[in-house]
């Protein structure tokens, strides 16, 4: 990212925002705009800042992350949402999904794990939490169908396939690109030309993909 991004946090615990103010302002990509301690206070300061991304907590008094999610995408349409909780419940994950979430993160995720779902989400993909990504494959699986989409598998470079892999399991670029000792760049470029190969659009289309040809298995 050429330019900071702008991040508003909204959380009622008063420690840990400062703690996340800290983490994510000692990143050079990063900056904190705004602080909101109640789901009302994140209504006001979004459609004030229109930052580029909302940490938002679940929990919080008078209005909570549930209600304010579908209020936040109205007043903030450009804001990427990351859902920053501690529940662990595939319930609450799916229900916030669906709400529009672009990442689900808990908040016993090491200050590492923190900063690239923040990066991932504000490249446009979406994060769930590695622990939780089984009870996602599970919702997914009754829906895999037998495809002529599986044929075009073969027309892929087997870089396209292991990337495609690993995104289907839930990885994000940066992780990607470690583990294959490329850079984000070509990681993305794989990506993207191996989707458009099999002619799918989202992760969630991939996952359903991967499942039905057996690449990837919800254990």
């Amino acid at each position: 990212m050429n330019q900071q991004a702008r991040i508003l946090l909204a959380d009622d615990h008063a420690v840990l925002r400062a703690g996340l103010r800290l983490l994510l302002n000692s990143q050079p990509d990063f900056v904190v705009v705004g602080e909101a301690a109640s789901g009302i206070e994140a209504l006001e300061f979004a459609e004030t800042l229109q930052p580029d991304l909302i940490l938002l907590d679940l929990s919080m008094p008078g209005l909570g992350g549930f209600d304010a999610l579908p209020i936040l995408r109205r007043r903030a349409p450009l804001s990427r949402i990351l859902i920053l909780t501690m529940h662990d419940d595939p319930q609450y994950l799916r229900q916030a999904l669906k709400q529009g979430a672009a990442g689900y993160v808990l908040k016993k995720a090491a200050d590492v794990e923190l900063l690239s779902a923040v990066r991932a989400v504000l490249r446009g993909e979406v994060y769930v939490h590695p622990s939780m990504t089984r009870s996602l494959l599970e919702d997914l699986l009754p829906q895999v169908e037998s495809s002529d989409e599986s044929n075009s598998w073969d027309t892929l470079s087997e870089r396209e396939q292991e990337v495609l892999r690993q995104v289907a399991l839930g990885y994000t670029s940066a992780e990607i690109a470690e583990q294959l000792n490329l850079s984000v760049k070509t990681v993305e470029t794989y990506r993207a030309r191996g989707m458009e190969k099999l002619g799918l659009t989202s992760r969630a289309a991939l996952v359903r993909f991967a499942l039905g040809k057996g690449l990837i298995s919800a254990e």
